[in-house]
C-alpha cells in the first residue's frame, strides 16, 4: 500500500503527504533504533518512536500508517515494560478514556495497539497471544462502549476535549472503515445475546453497550428486521421494561406513578420486571425501585412477583419473608441493582434451606468492614453506597449465579472457581470465608494439618487483588492467590503434578484424592496418554463408567489452544456434567472462569454456550473434542480398572486432536518414555 493509499482509508483525508512522508520517514528510523536496543535499555527509545507515533495520528491521513508499522512496533518492543505488552488481556472499557488522556503519551500507546488490533484482524499481522477472530471481538467491543463518539453530536464535554475529542472519533471511524460499520450494530446485538446467555455476574460492560446502542439507535435508527427487535428488547428491559416505565421518565416520576397506581397495575408491573429480568438477567434501576418501594405496600406482597419466583423460591418466601424483606431493603439500590436477580436465583436454587444459611445471611447483612478491605471495595466500586451494601450486594449475586463469576483480566483461575464451586457446593463456606476477610484482613486454611494465614504469606500473582471482579473476589482473591501459591510450596519437592494434593485441600472434601496427568511434570511431555484418555472415559463417560452420573463438579486442566490451534496456556475449569444433547451427541459441560466460554480453540473445536442444552454460566463440548484439551483431571484413587474395553479407535481419534493442537510439540522421543 502506498502512502497516499494508506492516509485515505483512516477516516479523514489525505492531508499534507509531504509532512506526512517526512514524518514517515522519521519514525522508521526510530522504529529502527528501538529493535536495536537491547532488552533493558527498550525504554529509552520507545519514547521517541511515541513522540512520532503522537504527530502523526495529529494529522489526517495519519493512522494508515501507524496502521501499517503496528507489527514491526510491537515486534521491536514498544510495549514492553506496559500493560499493552499483553493484548489478550487489555480491557476494551478503558479504550475510549485513554484515547482522551491529556498525556500524549498514553494516546499513541493506545493508537498504536489499536493499530496492532487492526493489523491481525485484517490479517496483515500476526500475534503469538492474539489471533483474527479474537482481534476483532475486542475491536467491535470497543465500537459498542464508544458509538455515541461516532453517531451521536458532540457535547459539551466533547467540545471541552476539543482535539482530543477529534483524534478518538478519527481512530474510531477507522476501526469502523475496517471491520464494517454497516454490520456492527447487528453483530453487537447477537454479541450481547450471547453473553447475557451465559449470565455473568459482572454486567457492567453490557449495560454500557445497551446505552451505547440506545444512543445509536436514536440518533440514526435501523432498517426494521431482527436486528432492531432485538437492539430494542434490548434498550427496554434496562430503560423502560414496563408501562410505567416505558418512556424512561426517571425515578422521581415513576415512583409519582407507582403511588396512584391500582392494584392490577402493579401486579403488570411487577411481572413485567421479572420477565425482562429473566429473558436478559439485566434488572433495571426502575425494577430495583419498585421492590424497594413495594416492601412498604401493605395491601399484599408484590416482591415474590417482582422477582419472578418459581415453586422452590416461592416456598423460600414464605419460609424466610423477614430475611428475604431484609435483603431487599439492604442490598437492591439504584447502585446495585443487580443484586435483584441474585437474589431471585439464590431462592429458586433454595439454598435457604440448608441450615447453615439463615444465620450465615444474617450475619452477612450485619457485617462491618474493616481496614483494608473495606478500602478495597471503596476503590473498586465507589461511594455511591456504603462497601457493606455492594458486598452484601456481590454475595447475592455469586449465591444465586455461581457459574457467573469471572476472573476478570487477571491470571486467577484458580481463586475464581474456588469462588464458584463453594458458591455451587458449600455456600455457607464461602461466607465464613467473606466474614473472615471482612473483620480481620486476613484468610485461614488447612492443608493436611498444616495451618495456613495469608496474612503471614507474600503478595501472589494477584497483587492487592483484582479491582475489575465482583465484590466477593475483589475482597477474597488476594488472600485465596497467596494460600494457593503457599500449599504449592509445601508440595515442593514431591513426584508428579502438585495440584494431586492442592486441589483436595483447597476446594474441598468433594474433590476425588486422585489425579491423572498427561505430561510429565519435569519434561512437559506427553506421558502414558493412551492410559489417561482411557481413565478418563472410564471416570466420565456413561457408556464405559455403568451410567454413573457426576454428584460433584470436580476441578480439571485444560490446555487452551487459539483458532489456529496454537497453544496458548494451561487454565483451571471445572467439569460440571456429562450428558446427551438434543441431537444424541455425549457433552461434557464445564465451567470456565474467563468471563466468556464462548471460544474457538481450532480444526472446529469451538465452545458453545447456548443451543446444546446448556444452563446459564456453562460451556460445552462434545466428549472428544473437549478430552483432547484435557491435561488433568481428578478420579477416586480406588478404582483400579480403566476403560480397558474401550476401542483403540476412539482413544486414536482423541489422541490426533490433541497431537494437531497443544500436543504437538510434546511427544516424547522413543527412548524416553511411551506416550
Amino acid at each position: 500500500m502506498s502512502l497516499k493509499d494508506a492516509s485515505s482509508v483512516d477516516g479523514g483525508p489525505a492531508g499534507d503527504t509531504a509532512a506526512l512522508q517526512r514524518l514517515s520517514g522519521t519514525l522508521d528510523i526510530a522504529i529502527e533504533r528501538l529493535e536495536r536496543a537491547r532488552p533493558f535499555a527498550k525504554s529509552r527509545y520507545q519514547r521517541p518512536v511515541l513522540d512520532v507515533v503522537g504527530r502523526i495520528i495529529a494529522q489526517p491521513g495519519g493512522l494508515g500508517l501507524v496502521r501499517q508499522r503496528a507489527a514491526r512496533m510491537d515486534a521491536a518492543g514498544l510495549f514492553a515494560g506496559s500493560d499493552w505488552d499483553r493484548p489478550e488481556a487489555l480491557l476494551p472499557q478503558l479504550v475510549g478514556g485513554t484515547l482522551v488522556s491529556e498525556d500524549p503519551v498514553f494516546q499513541a500507546l493506545e493508537t498504536a495497539s489499536l493499530a496492532r488490533f487492526l493489523a491481525v484482524a485484517d490479517g496483515e499481522a500476526r500475534h503469538d497471544n492474539l489471533h483474527a477472530d479474537g482481534a476483532r471481538h475486542f475491536l467491535t467491543q470497543v465500537l459498542a462502549l464508544n458509538l455515541k463518539d461516532l453517531f451521536g453530536v458532540a457535547g459539551e464535554a466533547a467540545r471541552q476535549l476539543g482535539a482530543r475529542h477529534d483524534l478518538k472519533r478519527r481512530v474510531l471511524q477507522h476501526i469502523a472503515d475496517h471491520i464494517g460499520l454497516n454490520d456492527v450494530l447487528s453483530v453487537l446485538v447477537s454479541e450481547i445475546w450471547r453473553l447475557l446467555e451465559q449470565r455473568s455476574v459482572q454486567a457492567g460492560v453490557v449495560k454500557d453497550m445497551i446505552a451505547q446502542i440506545a444512543i445509536a439507535l436514536n440518533e440514526r435508527g435501523t432498517e426494521p428486521g431482527s436486528t432492531r427487535l432485538g437492539a430494542e428488547r434490548l434498550v427496554s428491559a434496562l430503560f423502560g421494561p414496563t408501562t410505567a416505565s416505558r418512556d424512561d421518565p426517571g425515578l422521581p416520576v415513576y415512583l409519582e406513578r407507582l403511588s396512584v397506581a391500582d392494584e392490577t397495575g402493579l401486579s403488570h408491573e411487577a411481572m413485567g420486571f421479572a420477565r425482562a429480568m429473566h429473558d436478559t438477567g439485566l434488572v433495571s434501576d426502575y425494577h430495583a425501585a419498585f421492590l424497594t418501594w413495594a416492601l412498604d405496600f401493605d395491601r399484599r406482597p408484590l416482591i415474590p412477583e417482582a422477582l419472578g419466583l418459581g415453586s422452590t423460591g416461592l416456598d423460600c418466601w414464605r419460609h424466610y419473608r423477614g430475611l428475604i424483606e431484609r435483603l431487599v431493603r439492604t442490598a437492591v439500590t439504584a447502585a446495585t441493582p443487580q443484586a435483584a436477580y441474585g437474589l431471585a436465583m439464590l431462592l429458586d436454587r433454595g439454598i435457604l434451606h440448608h441450615a447453615p444459611m439463615v444465620p450465615a445471611l444474617e450475619r452477612q447483612i450485619a457485617l462491618r468492614l474493616e481496614g483494608a478491605a473495606r478500602e478495597r471495595i471503596a476503590l473498586g466500586f465507589g461511594p455511591a453506597v456504603p462497601p457493606e451494601t455492594q458486598l452484601l450486594a456481590g454475595v447475592l449475586q455469586v449465591l444465586g449465579q455461581p457459574l457467573g463469576v469471572g476472573q476478570g483480566a487477571n491470571p486467577t483461575c484458580q481463586s475464581a472457581r474456588a469462588i464458584a464451586l463453594w458458591a455451587l457446593n458449600d455456600p455457607d463456606y464461602l461466607l465464613h470465608l467473606v466474614t473472615q476477610v471482612a473483620e480481620f484482613d486476613t484468610l485461614q486454611m488447612q492443608f493436611e494439618g498444616t495451618a495456613i494465614n495469608s496474612a503471614d504469606l507474600p503478595v501472589g500473582l494477584a497483587g492487592t487483588g483484582p479491582i475489575d471482579a465482583d465484590p466477593v473476589s475483589v475482597l477474597l482473591v488476594a488472600h485465596l492467590d497467596r494460600i494457593y501459591a503457599e500449599m504449592g510450596r509445601l508440595c515442593a519437592g514431591r513426584p508428579g503434578d502438585p495440584h494431586t494434593w492442592i486441589n483436595p485441600q483447597f476446594h474441598g472434601w468433594w474433590v476425588s484424592r486422585d489425579c491423572a496427568v498427561a505430561v510429565d511434570v519435569a519434561t512437559g511431555k506427553l506421558a502414558g496418554y493412551d492410559d489417561f484418555l482411557r481413565r478418563f472415559f472410564a471416570t466420565y463417560h456413561p457408556a464405559y463408567n455403568g451410567g454413573r452420573p457426576l454428584g460433584h463438579p470436580q476441578p480439571a486442566g485444560i490446555a487452551v489452544t487459539d483458532a489456529q490451534q496454537r497453544f496458548v496456556g494451561w487454565h483451571a475449569i471445572a467439569i460440571l456434567r456429562v450428558a446427551e444433547d438434543q441431537y444424541g451427541k455425549m457433552r461434557v459441560y464445564f465451567y470456565n472462569p474467563n468471563n466468556d466460554s464462548g471460544q474457538d480453540w481450532g480444526n472446529g473445536v469451538v465452545v458453545s454456550t447456548a443451543g446444546h442444552g446448556e444452563r446459564h454460566g456453562e460451556g460445552s463440548l462434545e466428549f472428544d473434542a473437549f478430552l483432547s484439551r484435557v491435561y488433568l483431571f481428578h478420579d477416586e484413587p480406588l478404582r483400579n480398572r480403566h476403560g480397558e474395553d474401550i476401542p483403540a479407535e476412539v482413544i486414536e481419534a482423541v489422541r490426533a486432536q490433541a497431537l494437531a493442537s497443544w500436543a504437538s510439540d510434546r511427544v516424547p522421543e522413543p527412548a524416553d518414555a511411551e506416550a
